[in-house]
């Protein structure tokens, strides 16, 4: 079923949802024409089409932002989204000088990222819910995988969506989501280039360059790249990326927004493997460890990959009211790399190390089609969105085991010998497709009062092929799930709301019987609230929640069925989190930008087989902060001086599986910048007191480390 949706071609998958419900505008009573809504519609459909071109809305520069489009699948501000939503913008990427996905999550409440440490992937955790296989790009989901750190340098802003999010994007884990909006070109004609250098000899080379390619500025290209260099401060460990983002906008009328992305990123990086336990966060009868000492094996090789995509993004606007929208990429990647795994620590000493090549390639296809409208029925104004969501992503990946000398981690001699096997111990090849019809109406029951309704059907089919054994099983799911908010606007600034949402993921395996695991499910209430002052200059949210996971596996209580089946489980492990999360942002015409952000988290395991009900759940803080102020000189002679200071927190983390519990810690960043009218000098300064900290907990034998100091000075120039 979802190949052959794929085989369609466009212009057909177009041309049936278009004939279904869009062109004839017959599916639903038209607007009466003496309603002021109906009037209003009519007038905006008279007037001349203003087209935002633009990979972010005007009115989301600065640190505030007020919508969420490609998230929400909604025209909506947030305040007006009865969801929780945070926006990290171009600006506040910029002024917190981040390099990294982790770090551009860090300061988000509700999300705690980076606990593997610097270890060239993405990983992060919302509302106490791994989260790092949620990624999406664009608004269509990246893939099954998290094998490819993606670059942030080629984004215009980052939206994270909290809580159970199937309804939009289908299959995820319920925490929530991240999505990666990719900048777009813009009617004027731009060029930016800049310069990064800074601490462990970190390099960075970057453009921006956009033109207008019509007359009236509609069409447009744009390209984007950048090429980086940095070592760490831990020997032997670097990496190196190189990314180049071209994209186009062509005209095809008033009515119509068509924009072609593209991007290609190579990545080259020998990984952090970790500090060992004892003679860090446990005590060692040898002494302390060495923090800037690897305990991997640098002749065992680094990791490469590589990634392209290639996509469009369509919007019509029809003649009665409909619109139509189109998001689709194919995105290729491949991987291959050398992994060590520490093991248990002999003697208190000598680290037990064992390796693997890893071997990926793999592909995806996404392709997302909704229609929207508005229309009055009885007295009521609603907007309706239909839409069908078709994913397929192809993941081959190969693993050959490998034995490598232990290390003596108070003398360490590199370059030990290793050898690996002639044959790959595991070569499969995992597809996992789906195909959605999902539908939302977004009623205004009163002028204040405000109701959606959102529904949506998951047919999915998740096959693994065994080469080496040549087997295969298959796992098909159907699920429907659905939310449904209330929002109420107090204010014309003040929006209280409350939301009921549900999600799934599908869970490969079967039990000790051959019965098939059913897909995890999630489910959330939340209640919170929505403000925004100074016409949007003061931005904020406050969410109070409750989430569950079910259907966890857990290991199989019954002592007969792991005797014949070791590793054998069974699905009733049960995980909840409750919380409180509050935002604000504000740009202040005094010169002033400020982020905050506040998060307590209660994330235990209420259900499980192994006695761990009541534990924690893996690298969940209970509190976590943060405040960023950001002052520039706005008149006088020390006009474009600015400067800012930024403080996060992180309480303790522990898991679990593991015997000791990570401290918590506070880190203070600090920035100074010059801006003219052609240029910006700028110096950032993360972790300023060089705290020494732990990133989060990986086993009971590795320990990520944190970031120490980082001094970046960066130069650009727009000509």
């Amino acid at each position: 079923m979802i190949q052959s949706a794929f085989a369609l071609p466009r212009r057909t998958l177009i041309a049936r949802l278009c004939s279904l419900i869009v062109c004839s505008g017959a599916l639903l009573p038209a607007a009466h024409a003496d309603t002021p809504a109906a009037a209003e519609a009519a007038a905006a459909e008279a007037a001349p089409q203003v087209v935002e071109i633009t990979g972010a809305r005007s009115d989301d520069a600065g640190f505030a932002a007020r919508h969420a489009g490609s998230s929400t699948k909604s025209d909506l501000s947030l305040l007006e989204t009865p969801q929780s939503v945070t926006v990290l913008t171009r600006d506040l990427l910029d002024a917190r000088a981040v390099t990294n996905l982790n770090e551009a999550l860090q300061t988000t409440a509700g999300v705690a990222s980076g606990s593997w440490g610097r270890r060239g992937w993405d990983d992060f955790i919302i509302r106490g819910q791994r989260a790092s296989e949620s990624l999406y790009i664009d608004g269509l989901k990246r893939g099954q995988n998290q094998y490819v750190s993606q670059d942030v340098s080629g984004v215009e802003r980052i939206e994270v969506l909290k809580g159970p999010a199937s309804i939009n994007f289908g299959m995820v884990q319920p925490g929530g989501l991240v999505n990666m909006v990719s900048k777009r070109p813009r009617a004027q004609a731009f060029n930016t280039i800049g310069a990064t250098y800074g601490s462990n000899d970190f390099k960075q080379l970057d453009f921006d360059l956009g033109r207008p390619i019509s007359d009236n500025g509609k069409a447009a290209l744009r390209v984007n790249g950048m090429w980086s260099d940095q070592d760490d401060p831990i020997d032997f460990v670097y990496f190196k990326k190189r990314y180049i983002a071209p994209s186009v906008t062509l005209d095809f009328g008033p009515r119509t927004d068509f924009t072609i992305l593209s991007s290609y990123m190579e990545r080259e990086y020998l990984r952090s493997q970790g500090a060992p336990t004892r003679g860090t966060i446990l005590p060692n009868r040898n002494g302390t460890f060495n923090r800037d000492e690897f305990t991997g094996e640098p002749g065992f090789g680094p990791y490469h990959s590589r990634q392209a995509a290639v996509g469009y993004s369509l919007t019509h606007r029809f003649d009665n009211g409909w619109k139509l929208a189109q998001n689709f990429r194919y995105q290729k990647l491949d991987m291959d790399g050398r992994f060590v795994s520490l093991g248990a620590l002999a003697n208190e000493r000598l680290q037990a190390r064992s390796g693997s090549i890893q071997d990926v390639q793999g592909n995806n296809r996404a392709l997302d089609t909704y229609a929207e409208r508005a229309f009055d029925l009885g007295g009521q104004r609603h907007t309706i969105m239909a839409g069908i969501d078709l994913n397929s992503d192809k993941i081959r990946n190969g693993s050959t085991a490998c034995r490598i000398a232990s290390l003596d981690i108070f003398n360490p001699v590199y370059h030990q010998p290793y050898s690996c096997n002639a044959t790959p111990g595991s070569l499969t090849t995992a597809t996992v497709e789906y195909a959605a019809l999902y539908l939302r109406d977004q009623v205004a029951l009163t002028d204040q009062l405000n109701l959606s309704l959102a529904a949506r059907h998951d047919r999915s089919s998740n096959k693994s092929y065994n080469e080496l054994r040549d087997t295969t099983t298959k796992l098909k799911n159907n699920k429907t799930t659905g939310s449904a908010a209330l929002l109420y606007r107090a204010t014309p600034n003040i929006s209280p709301y409350v939301s009921y949402a549900t999600s799934f993921l599908p869970v490969s395996g079967t039990d000790f019987f051959g019965v098939q695991f059913k897909p995890e499910e999630g489910k959330q209430a939340e209640v919170g609230a929505k403000f925004e002052y100074l016409n949007g200059r003061i931005t904020g949210a406050l969410a109070l929640y409750d989430l569950k996971r079910r259907n966890v596996t857990t290991a199989d209580p019954d002592p007969d069925h792991i005797a014949i089946l070791p590793g054998a489980q069974v699905q009733t492990g049960e995980e909840r989190t409750k919380g409180f999360e509050a935002e604000l942002n504000a740009d202040l015409r005094n010169g002033w930008n400020v982020q905050t952000a506040l998060s307590l988290i209660n994330g235990v395991i209420t259900q499980d087989n192994g006695g761990n009900v009541g534990k924690r759940l893996l690298n969940v803080p209970r509190q976590s902060a943060s405040v960023l102020a950001n002052y520039r000189v706005r008149d006088g002679a020390l006009a474009g001086l600015g400067g800012g200071l930024g403080v996060r927190y992180e309480a303790q983390k522990t898991g679990p599986a593991v015997s000791y519990t990570v401290p918590g810690y506070t880190a203070v960043d600090a920035n100074l910048s010059y801006e003219a009218k052609a240029y910006r000098v700028s110096v950032s300064i993360k972790n300023l007191f060089d705290r020494d900290y732990y990133a989060g907990v990986l086993s009971n034998n590795v320990l990520p480390l944190g970031d120490p100091r980082t001094v970046m000075l960066r130069v650009v120039t727009n000509f």
